[in-house]
């Protein structure tokens, strides 16, 4: 199952966004009261008032030789495999930092912006809410350091900073949503691509071969149609030592209908030559979805970019 985990400084407004993301999804919302009443049921209360008051109390035993860390990423990991679930705080970045269906996301603001917010929820002077934010910062920055040995603030632990200075709650959970929804696709394909057999080269930016594929890559956009660049190769033929000798890579990807497409404007001869290995696909790869794109069906889509009153769907949209 998938998990998103949310990092927060106070006054980033980093429950607000865990709470909307959450109930968007429809998954449950895992804080720190809730892993106590679900994973610690039997603990005393003088281990609670421990647990909240030191970090390296997580390392102490609980029970059956194993300590509260242990407890507590044993019942996650175990939780993530039956139900998906947006994790507010104690470290759950570290926790999953090893899922391939975990999204990391960190929330901040500017110190200006978090001061009036916590003046304002909690009715404090200026030198008290500072006071507070100072304290609470040195909190959670001292329990992961203590609980998990890294720095809460490293950004290269997580797969989105978001900084609310700038963005409302409703932004920031769009911007989770399409950064969640981007990896669960690269994760799909590789995933599917190793039971395949066939080659993940997902790449960040795509270097397209020729002016062709630019083009086309422009009538996708144009018509708002979401594409992956050559995410797979599948090998057809292999020599006697088990080495790839012929390959079929597909142009395009489109995510929406889990098709390939193979763009092809040459002659007769390198058309009849992509048949043959697209043949070979079908019978290796059954259920896989290629279709080619011929040069009379690109350049019909060409002149319809071209009446669509320009050649690049970015100026389009900002007229």
């Amino acid at each position: 199952m998938s998990i998103i985990t949310i990092s927060r400084q106070m006054g980033s407004l980093g429950d607000e966004v865990a709470r909307a993301l959450s109930s968007k999804l429809g998954w449950d919302l895992i804080t720190r009261d809730l892993l106590m009443e679900r994973f610690f049921p039997d603990i005393r209360p003088d281990q609670r008032t421990r647990l909240g008051e030191s970090a390296k109390f997580y390392l102490s035993e609980y029970k059956d030789g194993k300590t509260f860390k242990d407890t507590l990423s044993e019942s996650l990991l175990s939780m993530s495999k039956e139900t998906s679930a947006v994790l507010l705080g104690f470290g759950s970045q570290l926790l999953f930092s090893g899922s391939e269906s975990a999204v990391h996301v960190r929330i901040v603001a500017s110190d200006e912006v978090r001061l009036s917010r916590v003046q304002k929820q909690f009715h404090l002077s200026e030198t008290a809410a500072s006071e507070l934010l100072a304290s609470t910062d040195r909190k959670h920055k001292r329990f992961v350091s203590h609980v998990f040995g890294e720095d809460s603030t490293d950004v290269s632990l997580y797969h989105l900073v978001l900084n609310t200075s700038f963005m409302s709650v409703d932004e920031c959970v769009a911007a989770i949503l399409a950064a969640f929804r981007e990896h669960e696709l690269r994760v799909r394909i590789s995933s599917e691509t190793k039971s395949e057999g066939a080659i993940d080269h997902q790449t960040d930016r795509p270097v397209f071969k020729n002016a062709s594929e630019a083009e086309f890559a422009k009538i996708l956009d144009m018509y708002h149609i979401d594409w992956k660049y050559e995410p797979k190769t599948f090998p057809v033929e292999w020599d006697s030592e088990g080495n790839v000798t012929l390959a079929f890579s597909p142009d395009f990807y489109l995510t929406r209908f889990d098709t390939y497409l193979e763009l092809t404007t040459m002659n007769q001869k390198y058309v009849t030559k992509k048949n043959r290995k697209l043949k070979k696909v079908k019978e290796l790869y059954p259920g896989i979805s290629i279709k080619i794109v011929y040069k009379k069906d690109f350049l019909e889509l060409a002149e319809r970019l071209k009446a669509f009153g320009s050649s690049d769907p970015g100026n389009e949209q900002e007229k």
